[in-house]
């Protein structure tokens, strides 16, 4: 049988263009990965990322600002970091690109029963001090603020269930805010690895955390009990908010660690201003409010009460 040779050097024609635009393309991918931020991108970012997000970025964090960034020019086909600081100051990357932006730069690390110390002092100090005041005669309203995944607000709401179990006619709700669209709706699914548990104590886990009935998911997911006590909501610190009704008492731990001190201050007087007289504040072990003129008196390492 006789081949036609037209159709065989089309066909070898059509290799080789298919070749050199993959060529092309690994060729634009290496480029893009050797793309260096220049100073003045940089610290354009860095103003920007500080007067929106309140998130000091010295320029020792620029090499972790670069790589954060990479995702997001792969996402617009874009070559070149400068191209990408045009694209954000733009007034279509200022309506559609800042949200991609705060998914990028801030950090959500966190866990069930974190700096469990606070637990402890809830239950032995603060609820019993509460449930005296106030008994059933009022709500108890608590805000996670900085809720990253939504580990920290359902600890919480499991905590402040088995104390309304202990007592009661105790009622309690829970606002969970976090900066972060996408985190918040990682947050709302209440969906977590299963080596997340390990993290919960025993009786809790039985409880409250349901296991996929796949063992192949090695999944778990929070109870609808606990989940329906908390509402979530996205909130920038930077903004002058205000929330609907004073909080008895507000969780901030390890959020205002990434903001200068001038930030922190300004933004624990936000606090103050949304906290009940008699309500508590806690903060993060890594965190200090010395020095800083607030309507507070500490109770213990990190807690706090408002005067």
């Amino acid at each position: 049988m006789v081949k036609d040779r037209r159709t065989t050097n089309s066909m070898d024609t059509n290799a080789a263009a298919q070749k050199a635009a993959e060529a092309t393309r690994m060729s634009q991918k290496m480029c893009l990965f050797k793309a260096e931020m220049g100073n003045a991108e940089f610290e354009r970012f860095s103003r920007l990322i500080h007067s929106e997000f309140g998130i000091k970025m010295p320029p020792s964090k620029k090499v972790l600002l670069q790589s954060r960034f990479q995702k997001r020019l792969r996402a617009l086909g874009l070559s070149s970091y400068e191209e990408y600081c045009e694209y954000v100051f733009s007034p279509e990357g200022q309506e559609r690109e800042r949200q991609h932006l705060v998914d990028v730069v801030t950090t959500n690390t966190t866990h069930f029963f974190r700096e469990p110390k606070h637990y402890g002092i809830l239950n032995d100090m603060v609820l019993p001090a509460i449930w005296k005041r106030h008994g059933t005669s009022k709500e108890i309203l608590l805000w996670s603020a900085g809720c990253s995944s939504g580990e920290e607000p359902y600890t919480l709401s499991m905590v402040f269930s088995e104390f309304a179990e202990r007592n009661q006619g105790f009622r309690f709700s829970i606002l969970a805010t976090d900066i972060s669209r996408q985190i918040l709706q990682k947050a709302m699914s209440a969906v977590y690895a299963l080596e997340k548990a390990d993290e919960i104590p025993q009786d809790l886990k039985k409880k409250y955390v349901l296991k996929s009935k796949n063992p192949e998911k090695r999944l778990i997911k929070m109870d609808r009990a606990i989940r329906n006590r908390v509402r979530f909501s996205q909130l920038n610190f930077m903004e002058n908010f205000r929330l609907q009704t004073p909080q008895d008492i507000i969780f901030c731990r390890n959020v205002v660690i990434y903001f200068d001190r001038g930030t922190q201050e300004v933004l624990f007087r936000k606090f103050c201003d949304n906290l009940n007289p008699g309500g508590y504040l806690f903060i993060g072990h890594s965190e200090s409010l010395s020095g800083m003129t607030l309507p507070l008196r500490q109770l213990a390492p990190t807690v706090f009460q408002r005067t």
